[in-house]
């Protein structure tokens, strides 16, 4: 199952060292990971699934993990249970075909996260999650500055309970139409709207299929960004050497701007161990 079904309803030991990546000796016999602490290391839950939310925050906690995200407010207190947080909550059923590019959804779309917001900052959940919306035929123009309609409306309470709209970045082939499907588009977005709550989930696979550049483009739009989320190219699975990104460079790079938020892994597991997917991962992304 695949994160818009839920909105809507290794490489070998030699291999990792020739690329640079860690290898075993970096896990402790308990399973947690020796991190260094400058990613804030979370994780998109719907890639695990078939594995029980108790068992998987219980597993990630032992790792060293300090979220697991994409979660819905009745999933929020299983993940404290472990000492998580949830980076990124969801608000909203609309899905992400039906964003705030279209006037129709407003009536919806702030009522769900007027609704959430205090909620959510109740419960320390710093940041909701959004999305443009497909095109459908619509001026990309015109899409931003209904978009930014919208978010005005919800930015004063945003504000008010510290709470972060989140609006994510995507490809705009695996999420046919989608609009905000480039950095600048996004950037637009968040400079027409003008408030500290709104910023970029800035998904460094999806933007590797739309744009690359990826190092630059963070060093030069870090202000906007407010959470990342990771994934192989091509595939969306492990970040090992399998695939044509090189984490390390680009994680270094978010801690040279000073970028503060989470770092999400959100790429789908080929190993029969997908825990095991994960702790490598997390490995590649600690700088």
């Amino acid at each position: 199952m695949n994160r818009r079904q839920m909105i809507g309803s290794a490489a070998g030991v030699a291999a990792a060292v020739a690329a640079g990546m860690p290898t075993s000796n970096a896990f402790a016999a308990s399973g947690s990971l020796k991190l260094k602490g400058n990613i804030h290391h979370s994780v998109s839950q719907w890639c695990y699934g078939n594995i029980p939310l108790d068992d998987f925050a219980k597993a990630c906690a032992e790792m060293g993990l300090e979220s697991v995200e994409l979660l819905w407010e009745k999933d929020w207190a299983t993940v404290k249970k472990y000492g998580l947080k949830c980076a990124v909550g969801y608000a909203t059923d609309y899905g992400i075909p039906k964003g705030f590019n279209r006037i129709s959804n407003h009536e919806k779309l702030i009522a769900d996260f007027e609704r959430m917001i205090p909620i959510a900052a109740e419960a320390g959940i710093p940041n909701l999650i959004c999305f443009s919306g497909n095109r459908e035929g619509q001026d990309d123009n015109v899409g931003m500055v209904n978009c930014a309609i919208g978010l005005r409306k919800l930015m004063p309470l945003a504000e008010k309970h510290g709470v972060t709209i989140i609006i994510e970045l995507l490809n705009s082939y695996g999420h046919a139409d989608y609009q905000c499907d480039k950095t600048a588009w996004g950037v637009a977005l968040c400079e027409m709207v003008g408030s500290e709550r709104l910023k970029l989930l800035y998904d460094i696979y999806h933007m590797q299929i739309m744009e690359g550049n990826i190092v630059d483009t963070i060093r030069k739009n870090s202000k906007y960004i407010g959470h990342v989320h990771t994934g192989g190219v091509p595939g969306r699975h492990e970040l090992d050497d399998t695939q044509e990104l090189h984490y390390p460079a680009i994680m270094r790079a978010l801690v040279e701007v000073g970028y503060k938020g989470f770092v999400g892994q959100e790429f789908v597991p080929t190993q029969v161990d997908k825990l095991d997917s994960l702790r490598k991962s997390v490995l590649i992304c600690d700088v």
